[in-house]
């Protein structure tokens, strides 16, 4: 009898270091939605905000001027029909108006390639920001590997460490003139 007992502690503590090695070996999995956390995060919120409002004025100069020339071409083809012009003097007009469309045109997508290229500057930053939180919630939570949800078919939402990210992202970068900022500053004074 004291045999059979001590053979079912052995055999018990075999399984139980079994088992601990098999939960050392086994890896945690998670994920993340980085576009969503982009979204989501003051900072990101914020440069949206500024982007959208650049964005709002170069449209507003283009509309501006787009109109100034509208008016323009209505005149100078009124002038044509009326014949009051005569045809080399409407020509030479004819060909300022077309080298201000260019103009115009040129404008437009320098301001649209200017305000794409900070937007991609802004979203890497954050992004290599949100990288380095995503490690340290990995390392803290015992993640072996963290996916981007962009590249899963399913993955259940227990899993999902999106909300967690933009929480210690907002609490370790406040967005500058956030109204969030701005309350954290005023508990500190």
């Amino acid at each position: 009898m004291k045999r059979r007992i001590a053979s079912l502690v052995v055999l018990s503590a075999a399984l139980l270091l079994s088992t601990a090695a098999l939960a050392q070996t086994q890896n945690k999995f998670a994920y993340v939605d980085m576009q969503r956390a982009l979204d989501q995060i003051d900072e990101g919120k914020a440069i949206k905000a500024e982007l959208k409002a650049e964005f709002d004025k170069k449209q507003a100069e283009l509309d501006k001027k787009q109109e100034e020339l509208k008016k323009e071409y209505t005149s100078l083809d009124a002038l044509a029909r009326e014949g009051v012009v005569s045809p080399d003097k409407l020509r030479e007009k004819q060909m300022d108006l077309e080298r201000r469309v260019k103009e115009v045109t040129q404008y437009w997508q320098e301001a649209q390639k200017a305000l794409s290229e900070r937007e991609r500057q802004a979203t890497q930053s954050l992004f290599i920001r949100m990288s380095g939180i995503v490690q340290a919630i990995a390392q803290s939570e015992g993640f072996s590997f963290v996916f981007e949800r962009a590249a899963l078919a399913y993955a259940p939402e227990s899993q999902d460490i999106t909300s967690e990210l933009v929480r210690k992202y907002n609490a370790k970068y406040p967005a500058k003139g956030s109204a969030a900022s701005k309350a954290k500053n005023d508990a500190k004074k």
